[in-house]
């Protein structure tokens, strides 16, 4: 997969150099306070898409956060594309937050889906049905399956999902990135120990969202 071994995710690179460029354009002119804004932006912007290293737990039936935020819902719900009830856990991410994406678990891409939406503030619940969306189920080796939705938000314009059906993932190996403010939707089985509550931060890759029954 791709940003394993970047310090900045790469699909900033062509923002960061943007900014940068008009920032130096701004100091040729002497226009020192564009510059300085500038300069500041072309900073965010490379904040914004950083890409640290995570380290997994060892927990084998851990499923773990895909995304650094905050927890904002905890409860069933039904998951479409399995057609069941399941243990839904959303993580909103300001744009604060590392917004590179991580599995959850080490499995096989069973399902791929991509659905065209509308881009509501992702801490309403009508996110989830009616905003732009790509996500994946997952299946362990013993058969169980997660589903794990990237969601675009009131800002965020652009998801970014590297893996494709039958590709296979492992455990906190990053996956892919929403730009500029966004949701991750995890649904797990019903019978699952949720290891969160509401309000919890998370720290994609490390945080134990739940544990698979």
């Amino acid at each position: 997969m791709r940003n394993e071994n970047t310090r900045i995710a790469v699909e900033g690179y062509p923002f960061i150099a943007g900014a940068a460029f008009i920032t130096i354009v701004f100091a040729l002119f002497s226009w020192k306070l564009l510059a300085v804004v500038g300069l500041a932006a072309t900073l965010f912007i490379a904040f914004f898409f950083r890409n640290p290293e995570r380290f997994p737990p060892d927990e084998e039936r851990a499923v773990l956060a895909p995304a650094d935020g905050v927890v904002i819902y905890l409860g069933e719900a039904h998951e479409e594309h399995l057609a069941a009830d399941m243990l839904k856990i959303s993580i909103f991410m300001s744009v604060f937050n590392v917004h590179v994406n991580r599995a959850p678990i080490s499995g096989r891409v069973v399902g791929a889906f991509y659905k065209r939406g509308k881009f509501l503030d992702v801490r309403n619940e009508r996110a989830t049905f009616e905003n732009e969306q790509s996500g994946l189920v997952l299946e362990t080796e013993g058969g169980a399956q997660i589903v794990t939705v990237q969601v675009a938000g009131l800002i965020a314009r652009r998801i970014v999902c590297y893996p494709e059906k039958g590709d296979r993932l492992t455990r906190g190996e990053r996956y892919g990135l929403i730009r500029f403010g966004s949701r991750l939707d995890v649904y797990l089985p019903k019978g699952s120990e949720p290891r969160v509550a509401m309000g919890d931060k998370t720290v994609a890759g490390e945080t134990v969202l739940g544990i698979l029954s």
